[in-house]
């Protein structure tokens, strides 16, 4: 039996057999705030909201107790599950600042509209409910974030909970958060993209000169769009906006995310590499 996983940005697909690994994934730069849910039957269907850096790690630290690191609302309460993940933040600060309004929703300024968790409403399905009506507000509605389920079973009963942007990938897998060592190809390619680093050309917004490591570059790969970052980001900055969305490419005329511009350019919102089974992983 095949099964199909859809992501709402671009109907991409992830396809698996049923019973197999998810397609285990590596991101650099990873900042995240993850969903827990105990499997303990005394406690089953709490949940704790946390940040990591490193997803794997911080997991076993809950299911070992607040000793070796975990939280002490975590602790004794396990095993602790990590069904859901959102990444794709800038930096640690905006992580934070996500985890602590999804933790404090009623005390969150921008968060005051979404009313207070019905008395039938599980927790897990409030946190769902929590987490869409995030996504559709400033500043988070405006990052490339990624929406991430790590259990496939939540992902089939709970998938349909939450709703985020169109720019906005939701999709489920395994994810491992390390520093990819460069190989000997890849050793090349950086000597390749350091000589782009050094070359000059014209900015296609402003017509000014831009040095390689300060230019951007349109996701098509047939587009000759060559920008510098901030000429492009104010082209596609609209009512005020403090980040860009998306835009229409000067160059080609395509419509593309500011999201998939980013990840081209610096890789900080998914730089992505397939590893093997027997890494360790969520």
């Amino acid at each position: 039996m095949i099964t199909k996983l859809f992501c709402n940005v671009h109907d991409s697909r992830l396809t698996r057999c049923q019973g197999c690994q998810f397609r285990k994934e590596v991101i650099e730069h990873f900042f995240g705030v993850y969903l827990l849910y105990s499997m303990n039957p005394k406690y089953k269907g709490r949940t704790y909201i946390g940040y990591t850096v490193n997803p794997n790690r911080r997991l076993k630290q809950h299911n070992r107790g607040k000793d070796v690191g975990g939280a002490w609302k975590t602790n004794n309460r396990g095993p602790w599950k990590m069904v859901l993940i959102v990444h794709g933040f800038p930096n640690s600060t905006a992580a934070l600042r996500f985890e602590w309004a999804w933790q404090h929703p009623h005390v969150s300024r921008r968060l005051k509209h979404v009313p207070r968790k019905r008395s039938q409403q599980k927790v897990f399905e409030f946190c769902l409910m929590i987490l869409s009506e995030m996504l559709k507000v400033g500043p988070w509605c405006g990052l490339p974030l990624t929406i991430r389920w790590l259990d496939y079973e939540f992902f089939e009963n709970h998938s349909s909970s939450i709703t985020a942007p169109m720019h906005m990938p939701i999709c489920c897998g395994k994810i491992i958060s390390q520093k990819i060592q460069n190989s000997q190809n890849g050793a090349n390619n950086g000597s390749e993209n350091l000589d782009l680093d050094n070359c000059t050309t014209f900015c296609s917004v402003c017509g000014l000169l831009v040095k390689g490591k300060e230019s951007v570059h349109c996701v098509k790969p047939s587009c000759q769009l060559v920008a510098h970052l901030i000429c492009l980001a104010n082209l596609f900055c609209k009512d005020g906006m403090l980040l860009p969305v998306d835009g229409t490419c000067p160059s080609c005329h395509t419509n593309v995310l500011w999201g998939d511009l980013i990840r081209k350019k610096f890789g900080c919102y998914g730089d992505l590499k397939e590893v093997n089974d027997d890494d360790d992983h969520v």
